[in-house]
């Protein structure tokens, strides 16, 4: 007999920094990724888990504690209970984990800034150094510019919510450690506009999104990482195989865990050969690129709204 094969998962771990998209401990143990990637959809399912309870009422008594309205005592907890599950993980994982600002301030420069220092001193009187936390940051240009100062501050920030170039041209401007554009999502958008059914994995819009960036980013040098997310198939991942990081939900870690074929290098920053012009964005060309863009404007208006609509939520979990 031969020599049995990888599977898909370990072929992968040689080429691209895996990372698990999800907040559960167990799944997390499981695939051994690098990093873990939360957001307030997924603390939302992490804390209806039992062994997160004792968690959530550490929380609650955080925000009892805090000096301040009822309002601000619930964002208190909650703020508190994305880093317990980020400590949490940071004990299972060699890398970082990512914690967003609420999405309430996608808007507000100043305010996410504030709560991303709030978010880092959380952790650091836990004794937990900033070099492995990311703080999360919806790709607004105000989500931009605080990047920006915070990335001055030596806090470290993964922008997300990333549909559009003109949103990865910035993001490399302000000097992000990472971005995460959307996979997924962008295939979502143009299934239902263009009313196909399907897209073969290398016809993708949402693959061909993020191998465009991917190949501007190495030609111009930038030493922003792209982290591919949010994968409708495992097709998707596999033609994005040497992207710098992917973050991938536990079925499919699963599902390429559990296949031995051969995984074809698809990225490399040796094998570019397009010539992508750098473009200048100020302000308002940024936003007019934007507004041209409907997929990347409708994507990232409702991802806002969804990552808003499950912060409520959580925030009525963690009432007293």
């Amino acid at each position: 007999m031969g020599q049995m094969m990888a599977s898909k998962l370990d072929q992968l771990k040689s080429m691209t920094d895996v990372v698990a998209d999800t907040g559960d401990i167990e799944a997390i143990a499981k695939y051994q990724p690098l990093d873990a990637t939360t957001n307030p959809s997924l603390l939302l399912k992490a804390a209806a888990l039992p062994q997160y309870q004792p968690l959530l009422e550490k929380a609650r008594s955080a925000g009892n504690a805090f000096n301040g309205s009822d309002d601000e005592q619930i964002a208190h907890a909650a703020t508190v209970l994305a880093v317990e599950i980020g400590k949490e993980i940071l004990n299972i994982i060699p890398g970082r984990v990512s914690t967003e600002v609420d999405a309430r301030y996608s808007f507000d420069s100043r305010a996410t800034i504030a709560e991303a220092r709030k978010i880092i001193a959380l952790y650091e009187g836990s004794g937990i150094e900033r070099s492995r936390i990311l703080i999360k940051i919806a790709s607004t240009w105000e989500g931009l510019q605080a990047a920006k100062t915070l990335e001055q501050e030596g806090i470290n920030c993964n922008l997300t919510l990333l549909f559009g170039f003109e949103q990865a041209v910035i993001a490399a401007e302000v000097g992000a450690f990472l971005i995460s554009p959307f996979v997924g999502r962008i295939l979502d958008w143009y299934k239902k506009d263009t009313g196909k059914d399907s897209y073969a994995a290398h016809e993708d819009p949402g693959v061909l999104s993020v191998t465009n960036i991917y190949n501007y980013y190495k030609q111009h040098g930038f030493e922003t990482v792209v982290m591919g997310a949010s994968f409708r198939n495992a097709g998707e991942i596999e033609q994005l195989a040497g992207c710098d990081r992917l973050t991938i939900g536990p079925q499919f870690l699963e599902e390429l865990s559990q296949d031995n074929d051969t995984l074809e290098r698809k990225l490399s920053p040796d094998t570019i050969n397009d010539d992508i012009a750098k473009p200048c964005l100020p302000e308002h060309e940024f936003r007019f690129a934007m507004n041209s863009n409907a997929m990347a404007t409708e994507k990232l208006a409702e991802g806002i709204r969804l990552f808003v609509a499950d912060q409520l939520k959580l925030f009525n979990l963690l009432k007293p």
